[in-house]
């Protein structure tokens, strides 16, 4: 079976506080909900995109335990294909533990477990041959993170987008080389794309096409996006939406966009579908709540 995405990340159960706000050193705040939700970058952006009817798949590792369990569990509910994901007799499985104050504002913690461990030579060469894209994001370790660089200089014909987050963007730019020139399209948000480049998003845009990448869309929070393909570029406004969660804004985003590319839409809409589906995923706790369905994207031009 062919697949239009698979993802490639960590993959996290979210365990996510509301707090009157957000303390810092030697400071007392207190919880005013919870909420725990299956999460990781790449596998929020991959349940967006299953959700707009893509078929769609995965690439991971789990423990055996009640975490890994929820992950997997809410995959299947989705419809993702779990074949590629890689289930660990021993250790622990990830988990973000994320603070959010009244303004929708974050801080999270990450404890990886055995994401870390995903090394290249568990990962099965003909499933990920069989996507068109292949959505790579972040890990903590180096160990999965040298499994993605060889993933990528294997794969001839599959194209690859990086949504790269802070901990790869404090990475040097000659580190991620190997994915960068690998990269179709690159998804960065304003600040990951000034610490890799030194640049702000239209210079490091640049840079970053320079690198070989075709299509680049920074994602500009409640400005929206800028994207750029090193002939067009464009500034796409935001979609109107109460904000009451950032968390996955950005998976978010990237699956609206990366639904555009496939489905063969212009960069100014590819730009449009991704702020739409980031607008619906802050209306709602948690990074997948809100995530809208293909219906609803006739919603659009009533936004």
């Amino acid at each position: 079976m062919s697949l239009d995405v698979i993802g490639f990340g960590a993959l996290n159960v979210d365990k996510l506080y509301k707090v009157n706000r957000i303390a810092r050193e030697e400071e007392e705040s207190f919880v005013t909900d919870f909420k725990e939700s299956p999460g990781g970058s790449a596998a929020n952006t991959i349940v967006g995109l299953a959700r707009l009817g893509l078929k769609t798949g995965y690439i991971g590792k789990v423990a055996e335990d009640r975490e890994g369990e929820f992950l997997l569990k809410d995959f299947r509910k989705e419809n993702v294909d779990t074949s590629g994901i890689i289930i660990s007799r021993q250790g622990r499985s990830g988990v973000v533990m994320g603070y959010i104050d009244r303004k929708g504002e974050r801080a999270l913690y990450v404890d990886p477990g055995v994401n870390d461990w995903l090394e290249f030579k568990e990962i099965n060469l003909e499933y990920a041959s069989r996507a068109d894209f292949l959505h790579l994001t972040s890990f903590v370790g180096e160990k999965p993170f040298e499994a993605q660089k060889k993933l990528v200089k294997t794969l001839s014909d599959v194209k690859v987008s990086f949504d790269l987050g802070a901990l790869y963007a404090r990475k040097s730019l000659a580190s991620l080389k190997p994915i960068i020139k690998k990269s179709f399209v690159m998804l960065p948000n304003e600040i990951e794309i000034r610490l890799l480049t030194g640049k702000d998003y239209e210079g490091g845009s640049k840079i970053l096409i320079k690198e070989g990448v075709n299509v680049v869309a920074v994602k500009l929070g409640e400005r929206g996006c800028y994207v750029t393909d090193g002939k067009e570029r464009y500034f796409v406004e935001p979609f109107e939406k109460k904000l009451v969660d950032t968390t996955g804004a950005g998976d978010a985003f990237c699956a609206g966009f990366l639904y555009g590319l496939i489905k063969g839409r212009d960069l100014y809409e590819c730009g449009r579908l991704g702020n739409f589906v980031a607008a619906r995923c802050i209306s709602k706790m948690g990074a997948r709540t809100g995530l809208p369905r293909l219906s609803d994207l006739q919603d659009m031009g009533n936004m």
